[in-house]
């Protein structure tokens, strides 16, 4: 066990009695998550001098967190604000986001970590612009990029051809420099960004193109068998095997992540029966697998006899609520039994919290267990922001046609090209919303990259490859 907050020693001292929290009461709900909130934000040290903004302490040995995790809670804090109206954190959040994409090219590859630069990581900034983005989250100033063209240029630099190759007969990699330990890794959780984004860009902008990569994706990860005739979503395989040697280990944010997508695809066909199909199924596959009793568990490393998770697996449970909560607003067919679920697990998730709010990691045990993090945090917000979404300001994602206030660029990331231009076609200002509508014939081909990466022999991520090899 490790106590990483400030808070940690002193709430272990005082961890007899849990959370008290009146779970059918919206304001008791927000003034728990105000508490959360704020003990999530003593892991952030940006804002302070000499430390670097945007980014939780790190990467180790300098501190616990990965880049990536940084753009995951700014993604939490907006969905604070989206539940609850408190703009405590939004100045930073917004703040946060502009620093950490990386000027000139926006594409969140910033230089101080491109070289130990996964697809996943890159992508979950991108998640995170893509919610701002549709929650109508404060835009930034004119001159600086935008929450849409932030998300558009993620996209379109993970759809341009230089990340994909005919290994495995497609897909994206697990890591972007060839030179990193995972390079020769194919695994679901790139892949399903890039879908899950697909589809959301999709129904935001009405540009069919969106939609066809995304179900191209989707095609891809079941045909090369990471996910299951049963819906089990799997974590990878290697292209030395041509992707036959599928590691089976399952998580949380895997299940999650296409849930979300494929509840986005559903929307976007107007309830097309296959989507429909696919949602249902990957509904009930998720919460028979990481709810037991329901209550989430991070299956493949939350074991009975000990905790055998890394940092990043520690904040996974934080993403499969959050998703699965924004679900039910666009496949409302599945909303009785999620939400059913999601409050059960939120009840036993305040259990592993003590007075001050400082949660631990396990809900299974109604303890707090004094495993402590920013990810644990996360976790806990997330629980209990799920029980909110029926408040009436809580709107479903909005579009570029329901209100969205973004501005979108499709060549943002390209050197000129993109999925809004099409090769010699004359290129779309930065004041086009969204594109949407255009073009919808394009092709990928049309797609060149213009954020340079470099090599190394690190692999942001190599703590996981090593039971992957």
């Amino acid at each position: 066990m490790k106590f990483s907050s400030p808070l940690g020693l002193a709430a272990l001292a005082s961890c007899a009695a849990a959370l008290d929290v009146d779970l059918e009461s919206p304001a008791a709900i927000k003034a728990a998550a105000k508490t959360i909130a704020a003990n999530l934000y003593t892991y952030y040290q940006g804002d302070k001098p000499g430390m670097t903004p945007g980014i939780l302490p790190g990467p180790p040995p300098a501190g616990d967190y990965y880049w990536w995790e940084g753009g995951a809670m700014w993604g939490t804090l907006i969905d604070y604000w989206h539940f609850t109206q408190d703009t405590t954190y939004n100045n930073v959040s917004e703040a946060s986001m502009v620093f950490q994409a990386g000027a000139p090219n926006y594409c969140y590859m910033p230089a101080n970590v491109t070289m130990s630069l996964g697809n996943d990581d890159q992508g979950f900034w991108g998640l995170s612009a893509m919610l701002a983005a549709e929650v109508n989250f404060q835009n930034p100033p004119a001159g600086q990029p935008q929450w849409l063209a932030l998300a558009q240029a993620v996209w379109n630099t993970q759809a341009a051809p230089d990340r994909h190759d005919d290994s495995c007969g497609g897909g994206l990699r697990w890591q972007i420099p060839l030179a990193n330990n995972g390079y020769n890794y194919k695994n679901s959780i790139a892949n399903g960004i890039f879908f899950n984004m697909g589809a959301r860009l999709a129904r935001y902008t009405d540009n069919a193109t969106y939609a066809q990569v995304a179900e191209d994706t989707w095609n891809w990860v079941w045909g090369v068998g990471f996910m299951s005739s049963d819906y089990d979503i799997y974590d990878g395989a290697h292209v030395d095997f041509n992707c036959t040697d599928i590691s089976k280990a399952q998580f949380s944010y895997n299940a999650a992540v296409y849930l979300q997508g494929a509840a986005f695809m559903y929307n976007y066909t107007n309830g097309s029966a296959v989507w429909k199909d696919r949602v249902q199924k990957l509904t009930d596959r998720t919460i028979k697998v990481f709810f037991p009793d329901d209550i989430a568990v991070e299956l493949s490393c939350e074991l009975t006899s000990s905790i055998q998770c890394t940092t990043d697996m520690l904040s996974f449970k934080g993403y499969l609520h959050r998703w699965l909560a924004a679900t039910t607003q666009i496949a409302p067919f599945i909303k009785d039994t999620v939400m059913a679920t999601l409050k059960k697990s939120a009840t036993a998730a305040m259990t592993s919290c003590d007075t001050n709010g400082v949660c631990g990691f396990r809900w299974t045990t109604g303890n707090y267990d004094g495993n402590t993090g920013a990810g644990q945090e996360m976790n806990a917000l997330a629980a209990l922001l799920s029980l909110l979404i029926d408040e009436p300001y809580v709107k479903p994602p909005l579009t570029n046609t329901t209100g969205a206030t973004s501005v979108g660029n499709p060549n943002a990331g390209m050197g000129g090209t993109g999925v809004g231009t099409g090769g010699n076609s004359k290129a779309i200002t930065g004041a086009d919303r969204a594109g949407a509508g255009i073009l919808t014939a394009l092709t990928l081909s049309s797609l060149m990259a213009a954020c340079v990466w470099l090599a190394s022999d690190m692999s942001e991520h190599g703590r996981w490859h090593s039971w992957k090899e």
